[in-house]
């Protein structure tokens, strides 16, 4: 069921989503070559629970799968061909060239702000840099149109018409979500469709809306030996971007917004 959110729950969202965001201000401040992926995490639940808050990912299962470990940390973070979902670990270093992606969940005063970035350490290829700047248009692209009287696949279909016109794939079996006092709200929010269809944009949805798009030919994101991280089916890097948005009449209102960003508006 998809759930209006009223101004008071909004507001509550703000604290959530900013908070969200200054975490991944933060990281992208302290992340270097030849930090572990555990390193990370830490700092990342360590600020979070400083101001009062918990990781809106650590020990999360999916609700009707007792089969599904709890996911055991706050952060996702995933490197190159991880296209989510990749668990932080002691063993995981990062190194210089490497894209990586980190997914945060924040959950304060009831209700959850998600957001993710993909960061580039040092020199790239150039194709995997294109990659993460077509990634991070397509987030802005699908959430301009994320306004009332929109329809979900108008999202959908910009994602993808974006990624595709650079020679890009849409991961398409891992999707973006409704968002609110539960972390996965309805509606799903795909990152492939056909515009004018899926359901109407009302004022005050919440949706986390997050591209994830690969470089070479994978449509999937495919486990490794049944475990939490996925990664693209032919190990061609992925990138991926997040933002928690309210829809509004004329201009989505984006809750996930990074001081830069926020300076800039």
């Amino acid at each position: 069921m998809i759930t209006i959110k009223s101004e008071r729950e909004i507001e509550l969202m703000r604290e959530s989503g900013k908070l969200t965001a200054m975490v991944l201000d933060m990281l992208e401040e302290e992340i270097r070559p030849g930090m572990t992926t555990r390193q990370l995490d830490r700092m990342a639940e360590e600020f979070i629970r400083d101001h009062h808050a918990v990781p809106s990912f650590l020990h999360y299962a999916p609700k009707g799968d007792p089969d599904v470990t709890p996911y055991p940390a706050t952060l996702c973070v995933s490197i190159n061909e991880e296209v989510v979902h990749g668990v932080p670990s002691q063993k995981r270093i990062v190194r210089e060239g490497d894209i990586v992606s980190v997914d945060c969940g924040v959950y304060k005063g009831g209700y959850h702000g998600d957001a993710a970035r993909t960061y580039v350490l040092g020199s790239i290829d150039e194709k995997v840099q294109l990659l993460v700047d077509v990634t991070r248009e397509c987030l802005d692209l699908g959430i301009a149109q994320a306004v009332e009287g929109n329809r979900l696949h108008d999202i959908s279909a910009a994602v993808e018409e974006h990624a595709r016109s650079f020679g890009f794939s849409v991961i398409e079996n891992m999707v973006g979500h409704g968002i609110g006092s539960e972390l996965h709200e309805d509606p799903a929010v795909p990152n492939y469709g056909k515009r004018h269809t899926g359901v109407t944009l009302r004022e005050g949805m919440a949706l986390a809306i997050e591209p994830m798009i690969a470089l070479g030919r994978s449509r999937r994101a495919v486990s490794r030996r049944g475990a939490w991280v996925a990664v693209t089916e032919d190990g061609k890097p992925s990138a991926h971007f997040e933002h928690t948005v309210i829809v509004r009449p004329v201009k989505a209102e984006v809750l996930t917004l990074s001081l830069r960003e926020r300076v800039m508006v």
